[in-house]
């Protein structure tokens, strides 16, 4: 069964365009199937959802759009607190998060803070996050360690990663039907199975989800290797 899903949460826009409504709407109501897919996996017994919700890139699209979605982070902790705390769901993140406007970073320190300690599931949202940025933000850790050339092996490598306690994901999930990794995990999913669905993110539903589950429990994975009689 997978324990970690990532997601690549793709489509918000044009679901929002095919509907005549804003961008803006777009992103909020993706914001809210977070909640809902958080649901799902939990009752599918998956114990790790990473979602790529802002990339390094992203800071290069219209600056409206950009203030907008960093609103929309407290927005969602403040909203969704309540439920983290009951349901026993630990708030991470992962990237270059001190890139954040100071009062959207306050808000979501502050409820990873108060989500800590809650062990039945953990949403780790990637923010300001890129693949090839985590990899060279590891390097340089790694140099700051004072670690010899030569020295280093890819597990110890791994240690340096925004976060090294969580499993690489078995399945990573993208919607809105495109075929591209977008600088996500690069590291983390050398051996994830993947999953592309044309659904637009914010009709990214538990009849989805088990979709992708069912096309995973059906793959024969090798890592490499060949399957023994």
């Amino acid at each position: 069964m997978i324990k970690h899903l990532a997601i690549i949460m793709d489509g918000n826009g044009r679901w929002a365009q095919s509907r005549g409504l804003s961008r803006s709407e777009g992103h909020r109501a993706g914001a809210e199937r977070i909640g809902k897919v958080v649901d799902a996996a939990m009752a599918l017994g998956i114990k790790y959802l990473t979602v790529y919700a802002f990339s390094t890139e992203n800071w290069k699209r219209p600056i409206e759009e950009v203030r907008y979605l960093m609103n929309l982070i407290p927005e969602f902790c403040t909203a969704k607190l309540p439920d983290m705390m009951k349901n026993g769901v630990r708030l991470r993140t992962i990237g270059r998060t001190d890139d954040l406007p100071a009062a959207s970073r306050k808000v979501l320190l502050d409820t990873i803070e108060k989500t800590k300690d809650n062990d039945k599931f953990t949403l780790n949202i990637a923010l300001s996050y890129g693949g090839r940025a985590e990899i060279v933000d590891a390097v340089n850790k790694i140099l700051a360690d004072g670690v010899k050339p030569g020295k280093i092996k890819e597990a110890d490598f791994a240690k340096y990663l925004y976060a090294p306690d969580i499993p690489d994901p078995e399945l990573m999930v993208r919607t809105s039907g495109e075929m591209r990794l977008s600088n996500f995990l690069l590291w983390e999913l050398s051996y994830s199975e993947l999953y592309v669905t044309e659904t637009h993110w914010p009709d990214f539903d538990e009849n989805e989800l088990k979709k992708a589950i069912d096309s995973y429990m059906g793959r024969d994975r090798r890592f490499g290797g060949v399957k023994t009689k």
